[in-house]
């Protein structure tokens, strides 16, 4: 099995995970790339993201595994699929095999904290001692319904800056599985336990993948 690293920005960022499986599968049929499929009545192609994307985040750091019919070449993939793929998908590399995908553990992650006032006095300093203190409740949808969990366990290290007049920067290293934190909920556990430091704003970015042992991921 072959994979991509590619990257989802602009626009793209709201294309549904499902729609973005559809929209990779059309532009291997663009370059004139045939992907394998299973037999039978309903035939798949042996497509798989490595981790779904929420709606909404940008990411650089996206892994498509994939197998092309036999008889395909790989040769100048990158940029056959360049030429296919619409604005804000972009591959940027394309590889043989890696680590399972069950061994992708870690995401280096930023979250942006935007204030149409201008950030208030302190907020940084306020933000990352919330975000690395003992506990950190926060209500997220589960399967069954809304729900309180602690994330504080999720999130390996956590730092903020203020980024310039309007902007605090979150950096951290979070769970990617089993179980996962979506960085969405940072910036909600903000705005729950420190609401006179709620961002108007905030835009979450996956930065990096990386396996339990800290290693690069792919």
């Amino acid at each position: 099995m072959r994979r991509i690293l590619f990257s989802k920005t602009g626009d793209a960022i709201w294309i549904s995970h499902l729609d973005l499986m559809r929209v990779l599968q059309r532009a291997f049929r663009r370059a004139g790339l045939l992907l394998r499929h299973t037999e039978g009545f309903n035939p798949h192609a042996f497509v798989s993201l490595a981790l779904p994307l929420s709606v909404g985040t940008e990411s650089r750091c996206e892994i498509l595994e994939f197998d092309l019919a036999e008889g395909q070449e790989a040769g100048d993939l990158v940029a056959r699929l360049n030429r296919a793929l619409p604005a804000g998908i972009r591959c940027l590399a394309s590889y043989e095999g890696g680590r399972k995908f069950r061994d992708l553990a870690q995401l280096e992650v930023r979250v942006l904290l935007q204030y149409d006032g201008g950030v208030p006095s302190g907020a940084a300093a306020s933000i990352e001692a919330l975000l690395t203190g003992p506990s950190l409740p926060v209500e997220k949808k589960s399967k069954s319904g809304w729900t309180v969990a602690d994330i504080r366990p999720m999130i390996l290290r956590a730092s903020a800056a203020q980024a310039d007049g309007t902007t605090v920067a979150v950096r951290a290293r979070i769970c990617a599985q089993n179980p996962s934190l979506n960085p969405d909920l940072l910036a909600r556990a903000v705005a729950a336990h420190r609401p006179e430091l709620a961002p108007d704003f905030a835009k979450s970015f996956r930065e990096e993948v990386y396996a339990a042992d800290g290693a690069l991921f792919r």
